[in-house]
């Protein structure tokens, strides 16, 4: 896991989200993370908020990846009719 716990930001993001939100996260969350909430060595509220940043972390990478890729794809020549 990349965080070892959740920045104030992303504590204040979890504890405005509702339930449904929070339902969707816990459904997503995986590994170190979960075993770390179900083991109760992490309250719920900071385990929202570290999937959150977790996930916009992956976020950002993948959008980096796709630009990239992007750059690469726009400098190949276009094969004709």
């Amino acid at each position: 896991m990349k965080f070892k716990t959740a920045s104030p930001e992303y504590i204040e993001k979890a504890a405005g989200l509702t339930m449904e939100e929070v339902e969707r996260l816990f459904s997503r969350m995986r590994g170190k993370l979960a075993r770390r909430l179900e083991g109760e060595k992490l309250q719920s509220l900071e385990a929202v908020a570290l999937q959150l940043q977790l996930e916009d972390e992956e976020l950002r990478e993948w959008r980096q990846r796709w630009a990239e890729i992007g750059h690469r794809e726009s400098r190949k020549p276009v094969k004709g009719d």
